[in-house]
Parts: C-alpha cells; structure tokens; sequence
C-alpha cells in the first residue's frame, strides 16, 4: 500500500488496497493518466501515452506535431488550450476570458488523511490506514492555484479525490466550473449504471451501454434528490454481481451535482462528476480558496458485489460517524402512519404501551408536535410544543413513554418555514426567495436561507433547546421540498449563484454543531423519504429513513438499488399497515418483516389495532430480528436475485467470522406451471464448514449450499417469503 513517486519518468503510482492508479508529469507539466486497475507492479508505463496526433487535432507545439492535449488522457483538464472535451474546471478572469493553463508545480506525499474544511469527507483512525498525494498546479498567468488531492487507502480498493482551487494573484477570479475529479478511459466499451427514481420510487437501476456523446446525470433542486443518486459507474460488458470490471464514483455532496461520461472522436470516455456547474458561480477575491466536495472512486474486478462491499465497509467505518457508528440500531415505532397529525398524549402512550409489549426499544413522535400544527399549512420554523396536543410538555410524554421501556424520539425539520408561522411574521426575508418574484411553494411551506449565520444560529438553538428539554434519544430530521427561487438577502448581487452551494455548507455547519453537542442521539435523515440519501449527509447522521413508500414490494426495488452504495444498516425500513398507505395494496405481515428485516427495523402503524394473533407475529418477528440484527447490520451483504430482472428478489447476510447467515427470499406474483424444482445458489459462506438450517435438522456443507443450492419451498400465491438462518455446525 502507498503512493509511489519514481523522479525518473516522473509517474505517481497510488496503490489502494488491490487498485492501482498510476499517472504521469508529462512534457511540461501536463499530469496525464495512464492507468487505473487491478493492482500491478509497474511504476512505468509512459508507452500506454497516446501519441501522433490525430488530423485537425490543436498542438501548442509546433516542433513537436505529434502531440495533442485534445489526445491525451488528462487527470484535471481545462477548456481552450487544444483539448476539445468537456473540463474539470473553467475560471472566467477580470478581463472575461475564460481560458486558464494549469500545469505542474509541485507534490508532496503524507501519511494519513486530513479534513476538509467545511465539508463531510472520509477519514482515518490511524495515519497508517492511507496516504495522501498533493499536487500543486499554477497557472502563471493569473494566479491561479489548483491543489489535487489523492488519498489511496491501505485496506480498501477505494482512492478519495478532491480539489482546492486558490486564488494566488492580485485579480479577482470567478469560477465557473469546479469538479472534484475527472478520469480519462482509454476505451468507451462499457455500461453506464446510475440510481434515478422519484418520491416513493428512489434509486432504481438503470444500466445502458456508453455512445458517441455525452451521457449525464445530476441536480438542480438544492439536494442530492429522489430524481438523481451522487452515484455513477461504469461497467465492463457483461459485468454482474461476481464477475466484471467496475469503475465506481460516489460524491460525498447532499446538494446540485453532475456525473457525466463524454466519449469522443476517438472513442474514448471522460468521467467527471461535481457539484453542478448550472447556475453556479463563485467569487475568488485575492487569497480566497474553493474547496471542492470529496469523491469516492471504488474499483472492483470482480463485479458489483465486490464493489458494494468497499463502499459499505469505508462508509461504514471511515464515513459515518458518532457514538452509534458501530452500534446497533433500536428497533423503533413510529407514530405517523398511525396518526399522522391527529394524536393526544395519551394515544401515543397506549402505542407504546403495546409496544413495550411486544419487544420494541423506542418510540419516535412523528409530524405536528410543535406551534399550531394540525395539518402541512402552518408553523414550521416554531419549534416550541403544541399544548393542545401536549399540554403536560415533551418531558412529561418523554417520560411516560420512557416508564414503558421504550426511549423517546422526536420528528424536526428545521430547514423549513411556514408562511402561517410566528417565525416567518417576523423574519419574512428568512426564506430562500428572489425579490419581486413569487414564493414558490411546496407542500405550504419555503426553505430558510442558510447562506444567513442568523438563520443558521436560530436553528442550532431552538432545536438544542428541544433536545434539552427531554431524554430525547433519537431525531428523525426530515426535508421536504427542493429549492426554487434559488436566491439569498443575505448575499450581494454578485454571489447570488453561490447560494445553493453556500446553503449546503450551511446545512454542514448546522449539522455538524447539533451532531457535536448531543453525541448520545441517534439521528436519521429524511428528505420525503430517500431524497437525500447521499454520503455527505451520512457523515453527520449514521442512517436514512429510505423511502416515504413503505410498501413491501415497491421496497424490493427501492433497498436493493440503494444497496449498491449504501450498507442495510444506514437504511431505515419499516413495516407498514396494510392496505398499504402509498399503493393500496395488501401485502401479508410476513412479508413486510422480511423486507423490513433487511435494514434498520422498525414498525409505523397503530399497533392498539392489531388483533391477537397479529402481536403474536410481531412480537416473532422482533425476537427474530433481535437474533440475527447484528449480522444484518455489520454483516456482509451478497445479492443473489435483482427484482429488476424477474419475478423474485434475493439477498443473504454473512457474519464477517462466516459462521452465520440470514437468507431472504421474496416471490413477487405465483405463476401457473412454475418449474418441478427451484433452487437458491448462496455466497459468501465458507466452503469448508457445515451450516445448520436453524429450526430444522438439514445441515448442508458451505460449498453444496453455494454451488448446488437450497430448495425455495413451494410457495403459494402472490407475495410471499421466505427466511433462512443458518448457523456453523461445528
């Protein structure tokens, strides 16, 4: 593991776990890229350099005829100098040019990681679990500096980039363009996978080969979005979940970004991904930095599989953070499908107390607790307790709820506003808005500007005066609406296409305080269910609630599309009432625990309506999960059947001693004439030892399990499961 300079060709050889990534200083200053793979041995690779320049193809030598920077593969590119496709960056000057040479200045190599300022980012424990390479390029015209940062990790096939652009001359400078990473591929033969969805319906997978052009994917709604996941790949034709190359890039950003894939002339392919150049710009007086987000990128030779579990172990390990980080989740219920805004204090205390019943270890108090708040219309930004509804306080309910064994959590979503709200009678010019332009809403209500330090003050301290108030042990930190009118009263003129950058470091902040003073809380993100379920928001809180679709069909799709980047753990899944909320459709109890069981569990209904037999189930189905939470949260995840390619779904957890497993099997609709025999082939389990089924007497060898199967019992009707435990014989 380490990076690697070799002063004689003048190549940086950065090697990430199995990876290597290897590119070069070539002629003057210009850092080309060579390679990016499987690890190999080779610190010079300068014959992989494309030369001969191509017909009509630019050269800024005319000695030298042969070379072309539109035909090189280039690690941070600009715009206007001979390279044709689209850059990483672009600078517009005082004199309104935007033409800018970066080139080769200096490196220096450390042990270790350090933070970003101002943004989430992956970290070490230990100086010894990564390097880090800094290069500096300098345009010597005007000043500007850019400092690349690479940071290879010793025990993941994972290497973190990012950029800080300085303003080292005596002009002001704007930047237009500022990408955290762009990866040029020699080739365009691959499959472009990405996560696109919508509210109730997030990151599906979408998988379509590369063409002559460019393929994008992005933001522009003020968060990271259902529409859009900050996740990319590129796949080799043919790749799956075994087998295939796997070039992955996943943007530690909760706000506008872009991914997109250029392939060329020549039929090569430009990664780049960042935050979102569209309507974004940003001023760089005289000393000033831009500090780009972090990107991941993840290689994997042995298909999507391996790839998932780099970014569940290092998002797990070196992202989230917290007291909870490494803990497991409490089983939870919640009262909004339950109530929603109709609820007393004593209603929600007959929920807990037939939760407590039933094996359930917290209570969360969903939506209306708050001002005058009896519907979506009114007092978002009032966060004081509504004492119709609670008129002994949060502290008395806390406690009463806390004398039935269940902790206490609480519903916020602090970076709203409501136009009916004592907060925005006095504070009108709070929200994001543009003046003499209508206020756009959404779901009633405007988003407060966090571009404002009062607004940002205002809101650590109401919220830290509710956590204080009462032995509050979770928050559910809800968003629901995206940003229009995207513009700040608190910003000049000339940085109002900074605001919806400036908002996100303003979440940061906020975030980063509340997380800081209150170590002991669990907090879950929300955003209409999954619609910032980004790494960046990961770092300040350890899950998301995964989707406002509680279904446990639709579920199918929704967690097994988020599993490719996200471990089960950060992904809060309830069981719901039937008919379904969403859909309207009936779904058997079992079911909906084994969807639900494949993350952080939990239950949001009216458990007093449940009939006997019913609690008897779910009091099963908490003992159940009890069994196997922490090999479904710190386990390794394998997917065996993708819901998007058939009638059925599959995934199994593993135990990282391979010792235990958990198997969950899911028919969608039964089918006339289905085949004599159907088998389920596992992974991940060792070969050599012998697995019990827990609850039978069949004991199967790990490799009869892997490569001959285990028989799905003959099902009936439409959806239906089926769970398997299975435990080392020894």
């Amino acid at each position: 593991m380490g990076i690697i300079f070799n002063q004689q060709n003048k190549t940086f050889h950065l090697q990430a776990g199995n990876t290597s990534y290897i590119f070069q200083i070539y002629r003057e200053g210009y850092l080309t890229h060579l390679y990016w793979g499987h690890k190999i041995r080779s610190n010079d690779l300068s014959r992989l350099i494309p030369y001969g320049r191509k017909s009509l193809a630019p050269t800024p030598d005319d000695s030298d005829e042969g070379f072309s920077p539109d035909t090189i593969l280039q690690e941070y590119p600009a715009f206007g100098n001979g390279d044709f496709r689209t850059p990483a960056y672009q600078i517009q000057l005082e004199n309104g040019s935007t033409i800018t040479d970066l080139r080769y200045k200096s490196h220096k190599i450390t042990k270790g990681k350090k933070a970003l300022k101002g943004l989430p980012a992956t970290y070490v424990e230990s100086d010894t679990e990564a390097e880090t390479l800094e290069i500096v390029l300098y345009d010597e015209v005007c000043g500007l500096e850019a400092h690349l940062t690479y940071t290879a990790f010793e025990k993941y096939n994972a290497i973190a980039r990012s950029v800080r652009l300085i303003n080292s001359g005596k002009q002001q400078l704007k930047v237009l363009r500022a990408l955290s990473a762009s990866v040029d591929f020699f080739s365009s033969d691959y499959d472009f996978l990405h996560l696109p969805g919508s509210w109730a319906r997030e990151r599906h997978i979408e998988r379509k080969a590369l063409a002559v052009g460019t393929q994008a994917i992005e933001s522009r709604r003020g968060a990271s979005s259902h529409q859009q996941n900050p996740f990319a790949a590129l796949l080799s034709r043919g790749a799956n979940e075994k087998e295939g190359e796997v070039f992955a890039f996943s943007l530690v950003y909760s706000g506008n970004f872009i991914a997109q894939v250029e392939v060329d002339q020549f039929k090569s392919a430009r990664f780049s991904m960042g935050v979102n150049p569209f309507d974004f710009s940003w001023i760089l007086e005289p000393s000033e930095s831009f500090q780009t987000p972090e990107l991941i990128m993840v290689y994997s030779n042995n298909g999507l599989g391996e790839m998932s579990k780099t970014f569940h172990r290092l998002y797990r390990n070196n992202l989230c953070r917290g007291s909870y980080k490494l803990r497991t989740r409490p089983i939870l219920i919640n009262n909004w499908e339950a109530t929603y805004f109709d609820f007393t204090a004593e209603k929600l205390e007959n929920i807990a107390e037939t939760a407590a019943e039933l094996g359930i270890e917290l209570f969360v108090l969903d939506d209306g607790w708050f001002g005058k708040r009896n519907d979506d219309n009114s007092s978002l930004g009032d966060w004081f307790v509504n004492e119709e509804k609670l008129p002994m306080g949060l502290e008395d309910l806390a406690n009463r709820i806390n004398k039935q064994g269940l902790e206490f959590g609480l519903w916020f979503e602090p970076e709203m506003i409501s136009e009916n709200s004592d907060l925005y009678r006095v504070h009108p010019d709070w929200c994001i808005h543009v003046p003499n332009r209508n206020r756009t809403k959404s779901r009633h209500q405007l988003i407060l500007d966090l571009t404002n330090e009062e607004v940002r003050k205002y809101i650590v301290q109401t919220v830290s005066k509710v956590l204080r108030s009462a032995p509050i042990k979770y928050v559910k930190w809800d968003m629901n609406r995206h940003m229009t009118e995207a513009g700040s009263a608190y910003l000049p003129k000339e940085r109002q296409r900074e605001t919806a950058h400036r908002y996100i470091l303003g979440l940061y902040e906020i975030m980063d305080q509340i997380t800081s003073a209150f170590p002991e809380i669990l907090f879950e993100s929300c955003s209409g269910g999954g619609g910032r379920f980004d790494p960046g928001i990961l770092y300040y809180m350890p899950q998301t609630w995964t989707s406002d679709n509680t279904d446990a069909i639709e579920r199918l799709f929704i967690q097994y599309g988020t599993s490719l980047v996200y471990a089960p753990i950060t992904m809060g899944a309830h069981v719901s009432a039937v008919p379904n909320h969403q859909l309207d459709r009936i779904t058997d109890l079992s079911i909906r625990g084994h969807a639900a069981m494949s993350g952080s569990f939990g239950y949001e209904l009216d458990l007093t309506k449940f009939t006997s037999e019913e609690k008897a189930a779910v009091k099963r189905q908490i003992e159940q999960y009890k069994e196997i939470r922490e090999i479904v949260q710190f386990g390794e995840l394998y997917r065996l059947k993708s819901p998007f390619e058939g009638n059925e779904a599959a995934w199994m957890f593993v135990s990282e001693d391979k010792k235990e497993s958990v198997v969950f099997y899911f028919r969608i609709l039964a089918k006339p004439n289905p085949p004599l025999m159907s088998i389920l082939k596992l992974n991940g389990l060792d070969e050599d030892k012998n697995y019990e089924i827990v609850g039978t007497d069949k004991v199967y060898g790990g490799d009869e399990l892997m490569y001959a199967g285990i028989n799905i019992p003959d099902l009936k009707g439409d959806y239906v499961s089926v769970c398997w435990r299975l435990r080392d014989r020894e």
